[in-house]
């Protein structure tokens, strides 16, 4: 054994050393070496989980906002809608509203001329009244004699009646 102590290697004390490293080795295998894999591979399950979620939550945001966006068209397709019902509803207001502004002129027309041929008529009842009274003094005149002024009214009657059958025919 004198080849290993020339160079300066204890055996005994070598032996010892190498036990001593097997069991430290032993020790921290079991102590230490495991308990960091099993916590090392704890953080990355997690790791790996919060990325899963993430992705989910990913795939969950781009679903919603596609339900968003589709909510959103069909919201301004009901706007629309509404918008051309009110403008028909307005419109047909509007027309129901002329027609009645129309019936309402017509009914003030028909009534004006209800009322100015009454007017005409008592006009031209008034004009062949005086026509009559006239005709009357000019007759009276005439003959410079007083007539009976009923007998002649009526003569005087009957002859613009007859006057005015043959105007209207």
């Amino acid at each position: 054994m004198g080849g290993f102590a020339d160079i300066g290697i204890n055996i005994p004390l070598l032996i010892a050393f190498v036990i001593s490293f097997i069991i430290l080795f032993a020790l921290l295998g079991l102590f230490l070496y495991k308990p960091v894999l099993k916590m090392l591979d704890e953080r990355s399950k997690r790791i790996k989980e919060s990325m899963e979620r993430a992705e989910d939550t990913k795939q969950e945001y781009e679903q919603v906002k596609v339900e968003v966006q589709k909510q959103i068209n069909q919201a301004r397709q009901e706007g629309q809608a509404i918008v051309s019902q009110a403008s028909q509803i307005g419109e047909r207001v509007k027309e129901e509203a002329k027609q009645e502004a129309r019936k309402e002129a017509q009914t003030i027309v028909d009534k004006t001329r209800a009322e100015l041929e009454e007017e005409r008529a008592k006009v031209i009842d008034d004009l062949r009244q005086e026509f009559v009274d006239i005709s009357i003094l000019a007759a009276e005149k005439v003959l410079n004699e007083a007539l009976d002024k009923e007998r002649h009214r009526r003569i005087i009657e009957e002859t613009l009646e007859e006057s005015a059958k043959f105007k209207g025919n």
